[in-house]
C-alpha cells in the first residue's frame, strides 16, 4: 500500500511552498484570510523574519501567528504562559494558529481533601 501524498485544498506540498502569502491566503478559511489581508502585527513580522533567516532556536510569545508554508519543517518554541514548548511544524498544521498546538492549562488531578473541606475530612490526619 503506497503512502498517501499530502494535499492542502487540492494542492500538493511542492505547489504550496511556491505560492506567495497572498495566493496562500486565498486557500485559507475566512478568519485566517482576513487576518493576512489586514496585515501582520509587528510581533508576527519579527517571527516570520526569524523563520526566513533560518535561525536554530526560535522562541515566541506570538500564539496568534498563522502557520505559513515558510514555517514547514521548523521547530518553534511557543510560550504557554509559564514556559516555552517546542512545536515541530508539519504540513497538517498549515493555516492553523501556533497557539492551538500549545496548551495553556494543565489537567487538574485532585488527591487528598484540604483542611476544612468537609466533615468527613476531619477524621483524616493533617500532614
Amino acid at each position: 500500500m503506497a503512502k498517501k501524498e499530502f494535499t492542502f485544498r487540492g494542492k500538493k506540498l511542492e505547489e504550496i511552498k511556491k505560492l506567495s502569502t497572498k495566493e496562500f491566503a486565498a486557500l485559507l478559511t475566512a478568519r485566517q484570510r482576513r487576518t493576512l489581508k489586514r496585515g501582520l502585527t509587528e510581533m508576527q513580522k519579527d517571527l516570520l523574519e526569524k523563520v526566513k533567516k533560518g535561525k536554530k532556536s526560535i522562541e515566541t510569545h506570538c500564539r496568534d501567528a498563522i502557520i505559513l508554508p515558510e514555517m514547514l519543517d521548523k521547530v518553534i518554541k511557543v510560550h504557554n504562559g509559564k514556559s516555552f514548548v517546542e512545536v515541530r511544524i508539519q504540513p497538517e498544521m498549515l493555516g492553523h494558529y501556533l497557539g492551538e498546538f500549545v496548551l495553556t492549562r494543565k489537567k487538574v488531578s485532585h488527591h487528598a481533601p484540604g483542611i476544612g473541606a468537609t466533615r468527613s475530612s476531619a477524621s483524616l490526619s493533617v500532614k
